[in-house]
């Protein structure tokens, strides 16, 4: 029995007539891209102002492998601006024993649909879930096209690090909780009575499946509900060897927008619409809807459609690269056909008492997205790892390298506690929290040229928390030696005593009274965390903030911090302590320009001590100068 053909012969494409070429031609002009597309006189589209309610039609996509199908569908009707002023929706019912069966698939957006043996647009949004006829709205093709008009003007940006500096301070996890809601567009009250639906009766985006690959499902279930709010179904899928055809792309194929690649891979997966020339029309709806930017594209390799009541969705694997995502926007995804933009290397080396594994991936250059996707990655990491178990204190170390730029010092310990939460969630909170301060910096694009994460995770609760702090000595001399002993208890454990030699400054003022604080690192941490979270300018720029993020301390020392009674002015990122009436008056007229802050107390000195468990609590001394 001879196999099944991959492409389906009867997918119309080209229009050769010259009656064909001049309705292009007029099509074309009407959104701008005449000049843009080479082939643009070859092909036949169909004008919204001639779609009518009854017309018969075809749509053409992958249920499986990777043969391309064709299903039927009618026109139900024309939506005017339902997405907005001249954003106009096509509704139409699927025909055909699998759309009938699956309903609207997840990874289904994209699919061309033509209407007259023309192209007509793209399946982009369903109509609710439960549903017992396969409704699907249909983002016309002009609409789609005008993404390319725009794209090439010279306002457009790339949305590489580079471009997307100026985000808020907020970390990518906020930002995407805030922004995304689930887009839905409310249909006429005519239109949802005449299908079955009630009055809160919308479409919505047709969602795109999200494809781990590598990942354990701890990791899927604790992340992938911060992309879900954008329309994105999480799945676990696989990759595929590149093949020397996948960059050959038929409207029906898929292609993938790739997050993170190599040992672990996140790709997202839609339908092609439309290629012409090097360019790729896919998904007719926004994928993260970030406009301008520069994100891998891959092919997709359908393994299957699995079929739910819920929602269906396609089993896709990465392929090859094969070019550019270069417009995520409202009604397509726009890509272009050639070599992909750089990823950010990264190394994470995972290590156990028994064993280390290393992983080597990949990861996708955004400000809003490559934190996340590396705490994603260490997260996973940790997690997958056979060794794992609750109850595991774990140490951090690597660094970030950035052009042009001193090295970012990933250093760090902690430890488990009892909060309903994993353990490995603090690990890459804390890694999160670096990447999205180095992003969001208003001074520069940080161009990240490498990762180097290792955690070891040691099989027990090492903290210990301060109780009390007490000095030898009430009085001291300006210059001399002063012991001070902390009372530190461990998790379940005898308590014991950590000394810790200080020196009173020799031109501390006589008759002074100083305070001796004890401390964690987070309690000295709070004041950094001014400087690099105020408002834009505070800092000189990016490598002071480099110098902020390495000076922070760490969980696991003891830190002793001598303090006398004057006051100290914090200017960018410098301390200025003792200083004088004129000095503060000067620069609190200036306050306008530049960063300043004034406080009630001066360090005079600061002492610590590594330990091998990490230090919770605070407690205070004070000590007379005599």
């Amino acid at each position: 029995m001879p196999s099944a053909p991959r492409k389906s012969s009867a997918l119309p494409r080209l229009c050769l007539s010259s009656g064909c070429r001049g309705i292009l031609f007029a099509a074309f002009l009407l959104v701008f891209t005449a000049a843009s597309l080479a082939a643009a006189d070859k092909l036949e589209i169909l004008p919204l102002d001639q779609v009518k309610p009854g017309m018969q039609g075809v749509a053409y996509t992958i249920f499986a492998g990777d043969r391309i199908e064709k299903f039927d569908l009618e026109v139900i009707g024309v939506l005017p601006n339902l997405m907005g002023p001249k954003q106009s929706i096509i509704l139409v019912q699927l025909k055909g024993p699998k759309v009938e069966h699956t309903g609207v698939v997840a990874g289904m957006s994209g699919s061309p649909v033509y209407l007259e043996g023309k192209l007509a647009g793209a399946l982009s949004l369903k109509f609710g879930i439960f549903t017992k006829e396969p409704l699907a709205g249909v983002t016309p093709i002009e609409n789609m096209l005008e993404v390319q008009a725009a794209a090439e003007t010279p306002t457009a940006h790339s949305g590489t690090a580079a471009e997307m500096a100026e985000t808020s301070s907020l970390g990518p996890e906020t930002q995407l909780a805030s922004s995304a809601a689930p887009a839905q567009y409310p249909l006429p009250a005519e239109i949802a009575q005449r299908v079955g639906g009630g009055r809160s009766a919308y479409l919505a985006p047709i969602e795109t499946p999200l494809v781990f690959s590598g990942f354990h499902a701890a990791a899927l279930g604790r992340f992938a509900e911060q992309l879900a709010g954008y329309g994105l179904v999480a799945t676990q899928g696989g990759t595929s060897a590149p093949q020397p055809d996948d960059a050959h792309l038929e409207p029906g194929d898929m292609v993938g927008m790739v997050l993170v690649r190599g040992d672990l891979s996140i790709q997202a997966a839609c339908t092609v619409t439309l290629v012409t020339s090097d360019r790729v029309f896919a998904c007719g709806h926004p994928f993260l809807g970030f406009g301008s930017l520069q994100m891998p594209m891959s092919r997709g390799r359908v393994v299957t459609t699995l079929s739910s009541e819920l929602a269906s969705t396609k089993i896709v694997n990465s392929g090859g690269l094969i070019g550019t995502i270069t417009q995520d926007r409202l009604t397509t995804v726009l890509g272009r056909l050639g070599a992909a933009p750089r990823m950010i290397p990264v190394e994470l080396s995972i290590a156990t008492p028994a064993v280390e594994k290393k992983f080597h991936f990949e990861l996708m250059e955004n400000a809003k997205l490559t934190p996340l996707l590396v705490s994603i990655s260490a997260f996973n990491g940790l997690v997958s790892n056979t060794a794992y178990g609750e109850g595991t204190t774990f140490r951090l170390t690597g660094g970030i390298d950035i052009a042009g730029h001193s090295r970012v010092i990933l250093e760090n310990m902690f430890a488990p506690t009892d909060l309903f939460m994993p353990d490995g969630i603090f690990v890459a909170g804390t890694v999160q929290n670096v990447f999205t301060r180095i992003f969001s910096n208003p001074y520069e694009a940080a161009r990240i040229e490498r990762i180097a994460l290792r955690v070891e995770s040691i099989p027990e609760r090492r903290v210990a928390s301060i109780e009390s702090a007490w000095s030898e000595k009430s009085e001291a001399h300006p210059g001399e030696a002063v012991n001070v002993k902390v009372l530190l208890r461990p998790y379940r454990g005898a308590p014991v005593i950590q000394e810790v030699p200080i020196t009173i400054p020799p031109q501390a003022a006589r008759g002074a009274t100083l305070r001796i604080l004890v401390s964690d690192s987070e309690t000295l941490n709070r004041m950094s965390r001014l400087f690099t979270f105020a408002p834009q300018g505070r800092l000189a720029g990016l490598e002071q903030l480099i110098t902020l993020l390495n000076r922070e301390r760490r969980n696991n020392r003891l830190y002793v911090t001598l303090l006398q009674p004057t006051p100290t002015l914090l200017v960018e990122d410098k301390e200025l302590p003792n200083a004088p009436l004129s000095e503060i008056n000067v620069l609190d007229q200036r306050r306008s320009s530049g960063g300043t802050f004034l406080l009630r107390e001066s360090t005079a000195g600061e002492w610590s001590v590594p330990r091998n468990e990490v230090i919770s609590g605070f407690a205070s001394v004070t000590i007379t100068v005599k």
